[in-house]
């Protein structure tokens, strides 16, 4: 018989889109993963940039005298805070307003001493450090919890050594939502493609460059391309760390340092973005057949070495890539036992993203 009265403790850090649609997600499947995993899953912190800091606790003044410090809410037994209450309070006002959960204690404050098992990192992206990410990553594994991490960063920038703590601690780390959101793409090599070993990784992975290359071939201004993105929740009021090849160049180290053990960091990628592409480039290259995307390409070369690169293409309008269209995305990923497997991506939502952290969830209730 399951024991359903076994608690697995949360600590969400970042509560943004994806933050809330996970949290959501989590409500809405409470009892199916008590039925299923035998286990009580319950958020006990939730730290953010602005909208303030929840923690739950048995009585915060038995646990600041437990712990001795200011605020804390590492005392054990702490309670549960009611994920669907906070979605109504942030509707409503914008910013958590329940004065018996909000703390004092800034975001490594929680992670250090909060009271949890599994910290789940999805604070914005410094996509140039993958900084403090990777500091909160590091301060869960140094106290035995387990990591998901929605944030690509600190993939990106320091999987190896991450990697070899989480090993050292006997903790679970888990980040299939960094590149391609909820699409299982480290889960597929690792469950189901053993011993195969991965020799070349190519795809489309930035949504916001396929969207506007696309518009602009249909002919429409720079302006409006941007305005209807923005509108629609997926280009940045900045978009330069993707129209530049800053995104993707982190994406593709991910995926090398994932799946080749590669050990690069993004600016070992050759970078070169689609800000000098135009609408006649786009015309001209359609005159002769061809569709000009953003590709991210990572191999091995002639020396053993593993090198990646991000750059325009002109690619065959009868290739696959050809046909990736709008927010869609594509990863082919090169085996010596499998050939080349392909997954796409089509048209994620936010939905999507908070599913693939939801799944990395699971595989912690059924593996740690």
């Amino acid at each position: 018989m399951k024991d359903e009265n076994k608690k697995i403790r949360l600590a969400l850090l970042g509560f943004g889109n994806a933050g809330q649609a996970f949290a959501a997600l989590l409500a809405s499947k409470r009892g199916e993963i008590k039925e299923r995993y035998g286990k009580d899953v319950q958020v006990t912190a939730i730290a953010t940039a602005s909208k303030g800091n929840l923690l739950a606790a048995s009585g915060a003044s038995a646990a600041a005298g437990e712990a001795g410090e200011a605020g804390a809410g590492a005392a054990a037994g702490a309670k549960a805070i009611d994920l669907d209450a906070v979605l109504a309070d942030l509707a409503q006002h914008g910013r958590f307003t329940d004065q018996a959960l909000l703390c004092e204690l800034d975001t490594m404050e929680i992670v250090k001493t909060a009271d949890y098992d599994v910290l789940i990192e999805m604070t914005p992206l410094n996509i140039l450090s993958g900084r403090p990410a990777i500091d909160h990553i590091e301060a869960a594994f140094a106290r035995g919890k387990h990591v998901i991490t929605a944030n690509k960063g600190p993939i990106a920038w320091k999987f190896r050594d991450l990697q070899q703590q989480a090993l050292r601690a006997g903790c679970g780390f888990f980040y299939e939502t960094t590149v391609m959101d909820g699409t299982p793409v480290f889960n597929l090599c690792e469950k189901t493609l053993p011993l195969a070993q991965v020799s070349a990784v190519s795809g489309i992975l930035n949504s916001t460059t396929n969207f506007i290359l696309e518009e602009l071939a249909r002919g429409a201004a720079y302006d409006d391309i941007m305005e209807r993105g923005r509108a629609m929740g997926f280009i940045e009021a900045d978009p330069a760390m993707d129209i530049e090849g800053y995104d993707a160049a982190a994406k593709i180290t991910a995926l090398l340092n994932v799946l080749m053990d590669a050990g690069l960091t993004p600016d070992q990628v050759e970078r070169k973005g689609i800000e000098n592409i135009t609408a006649a480039d786009i015309k001209n290259a359609a005159e002769r057949g061809k569709v000009i995307k953003l590709i991210c390409r990572g191999w091995r070369d002639g020396e053993g070495r593993i090198r990646a690169s991000v750059r325009p293409e002109e690619v065959d309008a009868g290739d696959m890539l050809a046909s990736v269209n709008s927010t869609t995305s594509v990863v082919s990923i090169t085996t010596d036992l499998m050939k080349t497997v392909s997954i796409v991506e089509h048209e994620p939502e936010i939905e999507q993203t908070a599913y693939g952290i939801f799944g990395d969830l699971l595989r912690v209730l059924s593996e740690c």
